[in-house]
């Protein structure tokens, strides 16, 4: 018997952002009617912000919906068993035309506290970058908190960070408590916890069109910071053709890099549904319940119940992703 389940693609969820530029109109075809679009969120089911099928028989229903219904047919049964009829990821593509706010987020624990959330664990996967486009991660030396206060009070944070020139391919790991943003002229992939927690420290004194800063949460993040995180950021990861490349494992999710030149036989042994990010080229996704077209700028949700099937390309690479 066909599973009611197959290969589904969601409508993405644009955010203007006073960063934002047009890039993901220009270089991955997302529908922006505005050219300061900052974020485009593929699978979310932030509250408020809940993606929508738009492909197959269950088009124009909420990702909250096919959980209700399918439950750990669609996320796998330790998933379900844990996060119940919650989505665990937030998937986006991210385009900085201006440097993004330095931030960081709350671990689990602070976030239900105040928050009622999960933290924000996520990873970077640079998709394209400018000439000497840079992404801020850690401190460029040790810190602790009087000295990093210091600095935000003299208005010199600046200069305790670790500041990175990117290109494509280059992939950051964002633990929580860590300090980040990212630089003008990156555009990225972002796979997160389902959280929209953000402690906003420094804004480069901003004011929108009514003459307005930002809100800054230095109070929530002064207690949000770990201190003693290692230089760990950086991911390296291997390109071998046609097979899973680990690239970050933790307990929130696991993400492989996947370079597809061929066609890939996949059997799902890991008791939980497998996004697809595509983030050059383009594939196909076959299973005995119907196909889908995977281009780059395309994400997929491959729920738990199919336990098999195709990826088929000439020269695609993918982000493997699961919990």
């Amino acid at each position: 018997m066909k599973s009611e389940l197959y290969p589904l693609k969601f409508h993405p969820i644009l955010k203007d952002k006073i960063w934002g530029g047009q890039k993901l109109q220009a270089i991955l075809q997302k529908d922006t009617v505005s050219d300061t679009t900052g974020e485009s969120w593929e699978i979310s089911d932030v509250e408020g912000d809940t993606s929508v099928v738009k492909n197959g028989i269950h088009k124009g229903k909420s990702l909250k919906t096919l959980l209700n219904t399918f439950k750990e047919r669609l996320v796998g049964k330790k998933n379900y068993a844990t996060f119940g009829n919650k989505f665990p990821l937030l998937i986006k593509f991210i385009d900085a035309k201006q440097d993004l706010s330095i931030q960081l987020h709350p671990n689990d624990e602070l976030a239900a506290k105040r928050h009622n959330s999960f933290g924000k664990t996520e990873m970077w996967y640079v998709m394209q970058a400018d000439e000497d486009a840079k992404l801020i991660v850690g401190f460029n030396q040790k810190m602790n908190p009087e000295t990093y206060l210091k600095h935000l009070h003299d208005k010199t944070l600046t200069d305790i960070l670790n500041f990175d020139t990117v290109k494509a391919g280059d992939t950051y790991f964002i633990e929580v408590g860590r300090v980040h943003a990212i630089g003008a002229g990156v555009m990225l992939a972002e796979i997160q916890q389902t959280s929209d927690i953000t402690y906003r420290v420094y804004d480069w004194d901003r004011v929108d069109d009514q003459g307005n800063e930002r809100e800054l949460h230095n109070d929530l993040a002064i207690d949000a910071f770990d201190f003693n995180m290692k230089d760990d950021f950086r991911v390296s990861y291997a390109s071998i053709k046609n097979q899973a490349n680990p690239m970050v494992s933790c307990p929130y999710f696991t993400t492989n890099f996947v370079h597809v030149t061929s066609t890939l036989e996949k059997v799902n042994m890991k008791d939980s549904f497998i996004i697809y990010i595509c983030v050059e080229g383009e594939a196909t996704i076959a299973t005995d319940t119907g196909s889908e077209q995977l281009k780059l700028g395309d994400t997929i949700l491959i729920p738990a119940d199919l336990q098999a099937f195709k990826i088929s390309a000439t020269n695609a690479k993918l982000l493997e992703v699961y919990v």
